[in-house]
């Protein structure tokens, strides 16, 4: 029986990122690779016609090596923590139907996947949770949550494509709330400058109906900008689409490493990473 999802519902929103991380799998095999993704889209009855279409833009093919670049920056930090805290709880913020945390478990760190409820509701269908993993609804900012994590081998948290939706005030409150919450854990996310937040923005804005820009969070220099919010937060940054890999892959061309060039330096589009 497959998984009916309507267009222009909140489900919706969760099909092109993994629609996305199955075309990077494809395109990039030796950068990135989500099986779960494919599999997934097998399940779900949704009209991919225009996603199809789409995938042969250039452009696409670029939004699909960013989110691959991403997603595996975000596993190699998820990863490199582990090694020292083995227990640890991998908490994915915002998670969707991306299953990130399973990729990197090591069979002794505890999972978790947040996101609001309808979409845990949809995730709960196609992805169950596994041993030692739970599927908590939640919203972020309400931070209840707090309560329903067991930080005690260690925790990090690592967002996707998540806090360019919040207010740069919201992203404040939450990382201080973190911090005092969660000692000794890390959160890595990506984030960009204000004129890349604006591009981002354009697409989804128009639904949203929301007129300031200028209040979402952008970082330039993350270390000055989000060092300040906390006198305990030690705040370091990676190029994303550089910063972890110089894709010197035959997969890529030379265009789109010009253009991960410019995304890096000029949009300053970034890995941040916080240890608390």
């Amino acid at each position: 029986m497959k998984c009916k999802i309507e267009r222009n519902t909140v489900q919706e929103t969760l099909i092109l990122p993994l629609y996305s991380r199955k075309l990077c799998t494809e395109l990039y095999p030796n950068l990135y690779k989500d099986e779960t993704a494919a599999r997934l889209l097998d399940q779900i009855d949704y009209d991919f016609s225009e996603a199809e279409k789409n995938s042969r833009s250039l452009m696409q093919r670029f939004g699909a090596l960013e989110v691959a670049m991403r997603q595996s920056d975000l596993a190699f930090e998820v990863r490199d923590y582990l090694k020292g805290h083995p227990n640890a709880a991998v908490v994915n913020l915002g998670c969707g139907l991306d299953n990130t945390g399973r990729a990197c478990d090591n069979g002794r760190c505890k999972i978790y996947n947040l996101d609001f409820p309808d979409v845990i509701a949809l995730r709960q269908q196609l992805l169950p949770a596994g041993n030692r993993e739970q599927n908590i609804p939640c919203d972020l900012k309400d931070t209840a949550w707090f309560g329903k994590i067991d930080a005690s081998g260690g925790v990090v948290f690592f967002a996707s494509g998540v806090f360019y939706y919040f207010l740069t005030q919201q992203v404040r409150e939450l990382v201080r709330g973190m911090a005092d919450a969660f000692p000794g854990g890390v959160l890595v996310f990506d984030a960009a400058n204000r004129t890349a937040v604006k591009m981002i923005a354009k697409t989804w804005l128009k639904t949203a109906k929301i007129k300031d820009v200028g209040a979402y969070f952008a970082v330039s220099d993350a270390a000055k900008e989000i060092g300040t919010w906390n006198s305990r937060l030690q705040v370091t940054s990676r190029g994303y689409m550089l910063g972890y890999n110089d894709l010197r892959d035959p997969s890529v061309s030379g265009f789109f490493r010009f253009l991960a060039r410019v995304g890096d330096n000029g949009m300053k589009m970034q890995i941040v990473k916080i240890r608390f």
